[in-house]
Parts: structure tokens; C-alpha cells; sequence
């Protein structure tokens, strides 16, 4: 006969029973996994999950519904394109780091200033890598950090391709309360970046420190990253600031080449 202290023990070591929101979510991924694996019908998907019909049905159309599945008829479920849109950046996320680091690190020794590559997270730029530079100064960012969009260099240059629209969303969502910074300016100066393929930070998101950043495209021109350099106001003075432009752009491009991006032809003589 178990004492009431082992009877503790026993409850304590026994694994809580899923939630009714929990056990949807992980019905969804089985189904998910299933039909990723091999098309399948619903009927094929409830004898495999071991669900009841109506279930999986309701479990599919929610699916189908956010793009992560379409149905076909004779074929049954397959993969929808929110699914391989995910399963792309995930990819793309994971082979960045590894395929830019050669020229992140290239472009480090080139200037001595502190270089970061970002992508894209929400209405934010997560920071996939960085290395400091050779200067006796320290940038205030890590690897993992989530960073402002419209005040960073590399915030800034994810956003290039972005609609007047996008931007102003992205801008008002960033305001704080008696902020001295103007929407019109700022829009203004974004369409000159976008238009020239680069980015400044003038100081905007840390005193004293400048940078200036670059898109990276995939190989459908798409933007899915940015780098920056950065460096403190006074290594970053602006005829060095424009000078970095064509380094920090060639160093972005190299990064797109290995991604699989190909430059528009020119249509010079």
C-alpha cells in the first residue's frame, strides 16, 4: 500500500494532461507532418491519425484556409504555400549566417568597424551575427537582439522594397511619446535609399553611432536580409559615410550571388 508522501511523489512525476488548446495545436501538426510526407484524403487521414472524420475535417479546412494546405481533387491534401513559404525562411535563416560570414568577415577587416546581419522578424530586425571591428569601441548590439526598423541602417535597408504604405505603418507603429521625428523627412529620405539600394542611421537609434547597411536578396530578388557597418560619429563622418556605400553594397551582392540572386542585365550600350 503506497503512503500518502509516495502518492505526492507519484502525482508530482505524472505529466500534466494536454489542454483542449494544446491538443488541437498538436492534432494540426500531426496533420500537418502526415500529408507533407505523402498526399492524403480525409478519410486516409483520419484512419492514420486515428481521429474521427468530422475532426480532421475541421482540422484540414482551417488549414486550407491560412494557405498551409489546398486539397486537389483525386489527390486529396498536399502542402499549401504558406508551408513552403515557411519551410523557405526557415532555410534561408538557417544558410545565412553560414554563407555571409565569409563576407561580413571580409568586409570587417576592410573598414575595422563592427558589421551585423539582420533579417527581417515581425515588425523588427533580429540580428543573425555580428563582429566588432578592430576599433577600441563597443556598439551596443548581440547576436539574437531585436532592433528598431525605421531608425537602424540595417533596420532600414530590410525595408527598401517596402510600399509608402508599409513604411508608414512601420514608422507610426515605432513612434514614442514626444518623439522630435518627422514621418515626412524621414519617407523622403527612405525613397532616396530605396531608389540608390542602401540606408543610412544618422545617430537616429544610438547617440554617436552611425551606420550605413545594404539589402541581401534571394534568388527571386526578394529581400530576405541586410548588413550594416557601424561605427561611432567620429570614424563616421559623411564623406566616409558615402564612401562606404559601393563597399557595403558589393559586400551585400556578394552575399545575393551565393543566395541565387542575378542582377538585372544593364541596359547601357
Amino acid at each position: 500500500m503506497s503512503t500518502p508522501s509516495a502518492r505526492v511523489s507519484e502525482a508530482r512525476d505524472k505529466p500534466a494532461a494536454p489542454s483542449a488548446g494544446t491538443q488541437t495545436l498538436l492534432r494540426g501538426l500531426d496533420l500537418l507532418e502526415r500529408v507533407v510526407s505523402h498526399p492524403a484524403s480525409l478519410s486516409q487521414l483520419a484512419r492514420d491519425l486515428k481521429l474521427n472524420r468530422s475532426t480532421v475535417h475541421r482540422l484540414a479546412s482551417s488549414l486550407v484556409d491560412r494557405g498551409y494546405l489546398r486539397l486537389i481533387s483525386g489527390e486529396g491534401y498536399v502542402p499549401g504555400p504558406k508551408l513552403l513559404e515557411l519551410g523557405y525562411a526557415a532555410r534561408t535563416q538557417l544558410d545565412l549566417p553560414r554563407v555571409a560570414r565569409p563576407h561580413i568577415e571580409q568586409l570587417s577587416e576592410l573598414t575595422g568597424d563592427a558589421v551585423h546581419l539582420g533579417v527581417l522578424e515581425g515588425s523588427t530586425a533580429l540580428y543573425l551575427d555580428k563582429l566588432p571591428g578592430r576599433r577600441r569601441i563597443e556598439i551596443g548590439s548581440r547576436v539574437g537582439e531585436r532592433h528598431p526598423l525605421c531608425s537602424t541602417g540595417l533596420g532600414k535597408a530590410l525595408l527598401l522594397d517596402s510600399s509608402v504604405k508599409q513604411w508608414r505603418e512601420y514608422f507610426k507603429a515605432e513612434q514614442v511619446p514626444n518623439s522630435p521625428r518627422k514621418y515626412k523627412p524621414w519617407k523622403e529620405r527612405m525613397q532616396h535609399y530605396a531608389k540608390n539600394g542602401f540606408s543610412f542611421d544618422l545617430e537616429e537609434n544610438e547617440d554617436r553611432v552611425r551606420c550605413v547597411g545594404a539589402p541581401v536578396r534571394d534568388e527571386t530578388g526578394r529581400i530576405v536580409a541586410a548588413i550594416s557597418v557601424s561605427s561611432v560619429a567620429q570614424y563616421m563622418d559623411d564623406q566616409r559615410m558615402q564612401e562606404l556605400v559601393p563597399v557595403v553594397k558589393k559586400c551585400a551582392e556578394s552575399i545575393s550571388l551565393e543566395l541565387g540572386w542575378l542582377p538585372h542585365p544593364s541596359t547601357e550600350d
